[in-house]
C-alpha cells in the first residue's frame, strides 16, 4: 500500500476490534471521479529554454532594484529574502511566497510608500511574468487529483445521515465534540476530523438512542412468518441496513459477522427485536458507517473510483449526506459516472430540500457568519435592538440569499452585489425597509443600491464589529481574506489598539485616531489595504443600521487605496469589488473545491483552479457551472 503523505487522521485513538478494518483511503475531484495513490509527481519545470536568461536579464534585476533593499539577504523583513531564488526551478517551487508577491505587487503594497517605485509597465511585467512561470510547472504532466485521509463523517454529515437512514429527527451528533475547522476553514476536512476517545462513548450513546428513536414499518419492514424464519428475516434486515449506511454493497462475510452479534444475543435471551437492533448497533458504530470508505488501488498514477464512491462524494458534497436510491440503483447500473447522468443528477440534488445543508454549511463557515451564534456579542447597553430572533433573521438572510444564488443558476457576481435580498419583517423594519409583514423570510426587492449582497448584509456587518463600535480594520481584513482570497499578514506584536467605542476623544474622530495609529511604518502597509475598504462601510453602524453621522459628526465613507484609487460609501465599494472579480471567482472556487473534497488545497490543485475559474468567466459566471 503506497504511504500517506500525511499522518493518519484517525491514529490517535483506534481500539483493536473497531478499527481492525481501516486503511488508508485515496479521494479524488468529485466531478472527475478519480484519484491516485501517495507516488507525488516530480516538479517538472514547463518553461521556455530562455526563461532563465530572462530571469536573470530581465526579471531579477527589477526584484532586486524594487524589493532586494527590504527582503534581501540582510537582515530581510518578515524574514522573506526574495533574491535567494537564484533559478527559475527554486521560484516555482515556492508558489505561496511568489503569490503573495504577484498581489502585494498588483495591489500596489509593495514597494511601500518612500520607497522607488517600479512603473505600471514595469509592474506588469513582473506580475505577468511570474503567474505565467508558476503556472507552467504546474501545467506539465498529467493532471494530479490529490489523496486525502480517511475521512469521518462530521458532527453534521452523521445528523443527515442518520436522519436518512432511519427517519428519525433528533441530532445526537450535537453532543459529540465540536469539529475543527481544517484546510479552506470547513469542518469536514478529513485531516482534522480526529477521534478523540470521548468521541468513541458518544458514538456508542448515539447508536443507541438513534435505534430507540426509529420507527418500527421502518426497521422491521421484512416480517418473519412460516415461510421466513426469523434469523432469515433478521438477516436481510441486517443486510439492507448495512448496505445503506456502508453505501455500497456488503459481502456476504460482512453480513455473517454482524449476524453473530444477533444469534449471540439471542442465545442470551434477547427478543427478535432487541437482537436484531442489537445487530444494527453494530452497523452503526462500525468503520464503514462513520467513515467514508473507498478502496485502496496499487497504482502511481490517476485511476478512476468506483460509482459508489462517486456517489458518496456526490451526496456528501451537495446534501451533506448518504446518497439515496436513486443515486445507489445508478451506482449499481455502472451509469453515474457518464456526463448526461451526472450533470442529470446533480441538478436533481440541487432542487431537492436536502441541497439547503450544503447552502448553510458552506456559506456560514466560508463567511463565518455561524460565529454570530457564538463570538459575536454586541453590547446589549448600547444596542438594545440586537435581540436573538434579529439574529436568527440576519443568519438566514445571508444563508437564503446564498442558497436562491446557487439554485437559479444566475450570476455568481450577484453575491457582491444585487437588486433583492431575503427579509423578515424584523429584519426589514431594522434597515428601513418599509412593506414587509411577517416572520418568514421573503424575497424583497432592493430599490437602492446600498444595500445588496453579502458586503452589506447585518450579519457581516455584525460580525465584524467590536461590541461597542464598527471596526473599520475588521471588514477591511474581512472583505480581503473571505471575498478576494488577499489576507493580510498578521499584526506585529505591540501594534496597539484603539479604544473600545467610536466616540470623539482628545478632539479626533475615530477615523483621525485610527489614521495617526496608521502612521506607524509596521502598520502601515496593512492597514493601507484593509482600512479604505472598511471605511467605505462605515455608514453601518455595529449591527448594521443605516447612519448618516458618528457622535455628531457625518460619517466619512471615503477610502483611498493605495494605487490612488477613491471611492466613497458602499455602493462605489461595491463597484470596486466588482473590478477584481478575478480575485473574487477564484477565491470562491478554491473555497467551493476544498469543501467539495473535504481537504485543504494543495499545489497540484491549481491546474483544476484555474480550469473551473475560465469555464466560470466563458458562461458568465453562472453559479450552476462551478457546481458542475
Amino acid at each position: 500500500m503506497p504511504s500517506s503523505p500525511k499522518k493518519s487522521a484517525t491514529s490517535l485513538t483506534r481500539p483493536p476490534l473497531l478499527w481492525l478494518s481501516l486503511v488508508a483511503v485515496p479521494c479524488a475531484m468529485i466531478g472527475a471521479g478519480i484519484s491516485r495513490s501517495g507516488a507525488q509527481p516530480k516538479l517538472v519545470p514547463a518553461q521556455k529554454p530562455s526563461a532563465q536568461t530572462t530571469y536573470e536579464k530581465e526579471i531579477r534585476p527589477l526584484i532586486s532594484e524594487f524589493c532586494g533593499s527590504c527582503h534581501g539577504p540582510q537582515k530581510p523583513r518578515g524574514g522573506i529574502d526574495l533574491m535567494k531564488y537564484e533559478s527559475v526551478l527554486a521560484l516555482q517551487r515556492d508558489h505561496g511566497t511568489w503569490d503573495d508577491v504577484v498581489t502585494q505587487i498588483h495591489e500596489r503594497n509593495m514597494p511601500p510608500e518612500g520607497k522607488p517605485q517600479p512603473t505600471m509597465e514595469q509592474r506588469d511585467r513582473l506580475t505577468q511574468w511570474i503567474k505565467e512561470t508558476l503556472d507552467s510547472a504546474e501545467d506539465t504532466g498529467p493532471r494530479d487529483p490529490g489523496r486525502i485521509l480517511i475521512h469521518r463523517l462530521s458532527r453534521t454529515e452523521y445528523n443527515n445521515t442518520v436522519r436518512d437512514l432511519f427517519g428519525i429527527s433528533s441530532r445526537p451528533a450535537d453532543q459529540f465534540p465540536t469539529d475543527g475547522s481544517g484546510g479552506g476553514g470547513f469542518d469536514n476536512n478529513a485531516d482534522t476530523l480526529f477521534v478523540p476517545p470521548i468521541l468513541m462513548e458518544k458514538y456508542l450513546d448515539a447508536a443507541t438512542k438513534v435505534l430507540e428513536e426509529a420507527k418500527p414499518e421502518l426497521i422491521f419492514f421484512v416480517k418473519p412468518r412460516l415461510t421466513l424464519p426469523r434469523p432469515v428475516a433478521a438477516r436481510k434486515i441486517v443486510a439492507h441496513f448495512a448496505t445503506r449506511a456502508f453505501r455500497r454493497p456488503v459481502e456476504a462475510a460482512e453480513v455473517d459477522r454482524l449476524m453473530r452479534i444477533y444469534q449471540a444475543a439471542t442465545k442470551r435471551g434477547s427478543s427478535y427485536e432487541d437482537a436484531v437492533k442489537l445487530s444494527l448497533k453494530a452497523v452503526l458504530i462500525s468503520p464503514n458507517f462513520l467513515f467514508r470508505v473507498e478502496k485502496d488501488q496499487k497504482s502511481a498514477t490517476p485511476y478512476a473510483i468506483s460509482d459508489y464512491e462517486l456517489a458518496s462524494r456526490l451526496s456528501y458534497f451537495l446534501w451533506s449526506s448518504m446518497p439515496d436510491d436513486t443515486l445507489f440503483k445508478l451506482a449499481g447500473r455502472r451509469q453515474l459516472r457518464k456526463p448526461e447522468v451526472l450533470e442529470a443528477q446533480v441538478r436533481r440534488m440541487m432542487l431537492s430540500p436536502k441541497f439547503g445543508a450544503m447552502a448553510n454549511s458552506f456559506a456560514s463557515q466560508w463567511l463565518r457568519v455561524r460565529d454570530l451564534y457564538s463570538s459575536v456579542a454586541p453590547d446589549p447597553r448600547k444596542y438594545k435592538e440586537f435581540t436573538s430572533t434579529l439574529r436568527d433573521a440576519m443568519y438566514n438572510e445571508t444563508i437564503t440569499f446564498f442558497q436562491d444564488i446557487l439554485r437559479k443558476e444566475t450570476s455568481l457576481l450577484q453575491l457582491i452585489d444585487a437588486d433583492y435580498t431575503y427579509l423578515n419583517e424584523e429584519l426589514a423594519n431594522h434597515y428601513g425597509i418599509e412593506g414587509v409583514k411577517g416572520a418568514t423570510m421573503q424575497r424583497v426587492a432592493l430599490k437602492e443600491g446600498r444595500r445588496g449582497g453579502l458586503l452589506t448584509m447585518g450579519s457581516v456587518l455584525t460580525l465584524t464589529s467590536f461590541p461597542q463600535r464598527t471596526s473599520p480594520v475588521l471588514r477591511g481584513k474581512w472583505v480581503l481574506e473571505e471575498i478576494l482570497g488577499t489576507p493580510a499578514p498578521p499584526p506585529p506584536p505591540n501594534a496597539g489598539g484603539l479604544s473600545p467605542n467610536d466616540a470623539p476623544a482628545d478632539g479626533l474622530t475615530f477615523r483621525q485616531r485610527l489614521e495617526k495609529h496608521r502612521e506607524k511604518p509596521e502598520c502601515a502597509s496593512c492597514h493601507n489595504r484593509m482600512d479604505p475598504i472598511g471605511f467605505g462601510l462605515e455608514n453601518f453602524d455595529g449591527i448594521g443600521r443605516w447612519r448618516e453621522e458618528i457622535g455628531g459628526t457625518p460619517v466619512d465613507s471615503k477610502g483611498v487605496l493605495a494605487n490612488g484609487e477613491t471611492f466613497s460609501g458602499p455602493i462605489e465599494l461595491k463597484k470596486h469589488i466588482l473590478t477584481r472579480k478575478d480575485d473574487f471567482i477564484r477565491n470562491f472556487s478554491e473555497r467551493m473545491l476544498s469543501y467539495a473534497l473535504g481537504r485543504g488545497l494543495e499545489a497540484y490543485d491549481r491546474p483544476t483552479v484555474r480550469a473551473i475559474t475560465a469555464k466560470l468567466e466563458k458562461d458568465n459566471y453562472r453559479s450552476s457551472t462551478l457546481i458542475m
